[in-house]
Parts: C-alpha cells; structure tokens; sequence
C-alpha cells in the first residue's frame, strides 16, 4: 500500500503575516498576468485590436485610458503570413519597437508549444505578454466523448505556463453563432474554456452601427466593465468611446507622501498600524482608522513599491507589524529601468 501524500496546508496566521508579490498587470485594470480569452466573431476585428494592444505594451503607451509598462511582448499570429502582418504594422505605426516579436508557425499544445514558448522566454526574459491568434490552432484533436475535459487540460496547461513565468498569455478565440443576454455565454466551447482562464473578453458589434462594439471584461482580478468602441478604418484602431466601470478606489497619494515623507527620516520601521498612523497623522485630520490604514497599505503594496517604499508583515508578542523599508532604487514604469532614488528627494511615478 503506498504512502498518503499529505495535504499542504498553511495556517490563517502564517497566511495573514506572507507578504506575497502583488499582480502584476500588463494594462492597469485590464489586463494582469495570468491566462485570459478575447473572444469575438469571424471578421470583426479581433486581430486589429490584438496587434494593437501587443503594439501599446511594447512601446508603453496607453491602451485608452489604460496604462502599460514597456515590455518584450510575442504575437503568434497563426492565421496570417509575415507579409499581411507587416501590413498591419504599416497601418498601425512606422515605427514598431525591436521588442515586439511575431511567428506565423508554431508547435500545438501537448506537442512542443510550451517548450518553444519557454525557450523564446528564456531568450527574451523581459516578456510579460503572449498572444496566440487563434486558440484554435494551437489545438489538437479532443475528446469528442469529454469536450469539458479537453477544454479543460488544454487551458490548464496555458494557464500553469503563465502562472509559471509571471506572465499575461491572451488566446484570440471565437464566438457562438447563437445570441445570448450573457455575452460570455457565447464564447465558443465549454466552460472548461472560460470558467479556467483568468479574465474573458468578449467583443461584440452593436446592431445600430457596424464599426461599433462592445469590449465585455470579466475576471478574478479586474472589474467588470463594458467599453463601448468604434473601429476607425483610417488609424484602423478600437476607438474608447465610454467605459461604464466606475473609477476604481485608488491608493491614496497622500498617504504615499507622508509614509514617505517618514521614511525620509527613519529609513526602515516595523510598527502596529496604530502606531504608524500616529506617527504619520497625529491629528487625525486623514480620517483614517487603524483598520482602514491597514486595508489601504495592502491594498497599496505595488504602488508604494514604485515609490520607493517595500511592505511585509508580521507578527510579534501578539501584535501585527507593518514593516516598511525605504530601497536604493525602483522601477521607472514609464521607461522600465532602474533608478536611484534620492533621499531628499523621493520620487513619485503615480499610482
């Protein structure tokens, strides 16, 4: 009888006081690391908008309203020729950066993609976005018996591979010909497809015009949103005419400066929230409570990182510490490079 393997498991106090790395997101509040679907209908547009976005990651620039960070970015796009693709590229810039990469041919899943995948990340270790254009053809043949459980292993494997590397992987797939309410219930497939992925987009032309869409997001790190787009045949690029998402609560600027502002001081502390807040608003004119100080520093863990500050908790004689620690230098997100942060003088790129 062979041994059972035990659980592992981790304790609520240990899991409280692990300061885990934050998401990291390719596109603010749209697109984290992690495996995600754009799913849309034949000849829509799905292409324009995916060449687009590895377009913006690659230089930096924003997606709408959307920021991103420079980064290496690969585009299988497996239904086109180079040809057609420098085409597009033409239509979108003439001046595409060296660091987005494109293959018009690749292994399929279970049959050398990933170790192709892993070899280009191993060559390029500054990539954070793959896309593949389309899912389909990356596949192999199912299982007819159980569709769920070929949809499932294929998007696990997608997904162990993102997870793996800390990176976004967006599959450009196809939509149902029948309509639904729920747009996502129109993603082609079974749920072992869109219930496995991370976030799922959905564009869908309006009936009123026919270069107008919808963009539907939906995910475990983003909010729900609907972006209303018009397609502009002169720029060929998804215009942003609105976005119904209320504006995300963001960390607050003035909380960043006056940790700051303390840590100008006292390069390093490790405190109760308490404590800190005492120490950085004795007047209490921030309005805030220990707890709410608390909820806004882990919600704010990324963002205080850009400006200089590293956060990690722990407990102590039944206390739980908040230790902040002022570093030598910080990712620029608009250039990515490393930069040295003076003293007198500590930076702040935005949250």
């Amino acid at each position: 009888m062979s041994q059972i393997k035990r659980l592992q498991t981790i304790d609520a106090d240990t899991l409280q006081s692990t300061a885990y790395e934050p998401v990291s997101f390719v596109v603010d509040d749209l697109l984290p690391q992690g495996l995600h679907l754009l799913a849309g209908a034949p000849k829509i547009g799905k292409s324009w908008l995916a060449l687009w976005l590895c377009l913006c990651a690659a230089q930096g620039k924003p997606l709408w309203t959307f920021a991103t960070r420079p980064c290496e970015v690969l585009y299988l796009c497996l239904e086109d020729s180079f040809q057609r693709i420098q085409s597009r590229l033409f239509d979108l810039t003439e001046d595409a950066p060296p660091t987005l990469h494109f293959a018009v041919m690749s292994q399929r899943l279970h049959n050398g993609l990933v170790e192709q995948i892993e070899q280009f990340l191993k060559e390029h270790p500054k990539t954070r976005l793959i896309v593949i254009d389309t899912l389909q053809r990356i596949r192999t043949a199912g299982n007819d018996a159980n569709p769920y459980a070929s949809d499932y292993r294929d998007i696990g494997v997608l997904k162990a591979l993102a997870d793996k590397h800390r990176i976004a992987i967006l599959l450009v797939h196809h939509l149902r010909k029948m309509n639904d309410d729920d747009p996502m219930n129109m993603i082609s497939g079974t749920t072992g497809l869109s219930g496995a992925t991370d976030s799922n987009f959905v564009l869908r032309k309006s009936k009123r015009r026919e270069n107008t869409a919808t963009l539907y997001c939906t995910g475990r790190d983003i909010p729900y949103r609907e972006l209303a787009l018009e397609f502009d045949g002169e720029d060929h690029v998804w215009k942003l005419l609105s976005d119904n998402c209320e504006q995300a609560e963001q960390p607050n600027e003035r909380i960043l400066f006056l940790l700051s502002e303390l840590l100008c001081q006292q390069p390093e502390i490790s405190a109760p929230a308490k404590t800190l807040l005492e120490k950085i608003d004795p007047a209490g004119t921030e309005g805030l409570t220990p707890n709410s100080f608390s909820h806004r520093i882990r919600k704010s863990v990324d963002a205080l990182r850009r400006n200089g500050i590293t956060v990690s908790f722990r407990k102590s004689n039944g206390d739980r510490l908040i230790c902040l620690k002022r570093v030598d230098g910080v990712d620029d997100p608009a250039t990515g490079n490393i930069v040295t942060i003076d003293p007198d003088n500590p930076p702040c790129f935005g949250v």
